[in-house]
């Protein structure tokens, strides 16, 4: 990616695209009606301000959470991956059954790195058969091609799918140490490792990036990588890539209006 490309990342929605930047977001959909629409707006939330590595893992996601108000505000068709009833029902059932295995005779690193992956379920009942993996597709396509100046494939090699690796092995080793802290405190040092194991993992995640060449960095990529070519994205549509295409482009002018100022 060229160095005076600005930063951007995204998400797919059930009828579009979420695009945000540094200072900004945009986001198209396709209405039911077949048309058009876009809204955009200023970040709240910037994790590019935060200094603190830790802190600054877990701003980038609370920036994303921010966003989705505003978004549903100012695009009410917009279809959020995560309100579809049957991910509620899973992500509930998958709290039950990691709790199931925090219970059993496994070792506590079977356990964090079992209930780790359980937690790939929702995001796995949110994508099939819906349009959400498509347009995930449109969404790395608009944007590598933007970065890289050309045509790119629909999987991207800063696609949160590759913080699998990073977070299921820094989550196992987080929770194995709290479950050594006395029992009165054990609620608390599985919470405090969960925070600094996310924190952790997105620092882990950035060195990936810098590094793209390194076998550590391919090895923790692999599990996400898989995850994103096999299961979540798919080609998109000419009417897909229309719709993140456009949300790239309102996100960039307000970026480029800002750094303008």
């Amino acid at each position: 990616m060229s160095d005076d490309k600005i930063r951007l990342g995204g998400m797919a929605l059930g009828n579009g695209v979420l695009v945000h930047g540094p200072r900004s977001w945009a986001c198209a959909v396709r209405g039911s009606d077949g048309e058009l629409r876009v809204a955009s707006g200023e970040k709240e939330l910037k994790s590019s301000e935060i200094e603190s590595p830790l802190l600054r893992g877990l701003a980038r996601i609370g920036e994303m959470l921010a966003v989705l108000p505003a978004v549903r505000r100012e695009l009410p068709e917009a279809e959020l991956p995560f309100r579809q009833g049957r991910v509620i029902a899973t992500v509930a059932g998958c709290a039950l059954a990691a709790k199931g295995l925090r219970s059993s005779r496994l070792g506590p690193v079977a356990q964090e790195s079992a209930a780790a992956l359980l937690a790939l379920a929702p995001v796995a009942m949110s994508l099939r058969g819906t349009e959400i993996a498509s347009y995930h597709g449109a969404e790395h396509i608009s944007i590598g091609s933007y970065e890289h100046g050309e045509r790119r494939a629909k999987e991207h090699e800063r696609c949160g799918s590759h913080l699998i690796g990073p977070m299921v092995a820094t989550q196992a080793a987080a929770q194995a140490l709290a479950v050594k802290a006395p029992e009165r405190y054990r609620g608390l040092a599985r919470t405090v490792g969960a925070l600094g194991a996310v924190g952790v993992s997105t620092e882990i995640f950035g060195w990936m990036v810098r590094h793209p060449e390194s076998k550590v960095a391919r090895a923790l990529a692999y599990p996400g990588h898989e995850l994103q070519h096999r299961l979540a994205t798919e080609e998109p549509s000419d009417q897909q890539v229309e719709v993140a295409e456009a949300a790239l482009r309102a996100c960039l002018e307000l970026e480029e209006a800002a750094a303008a100022e």
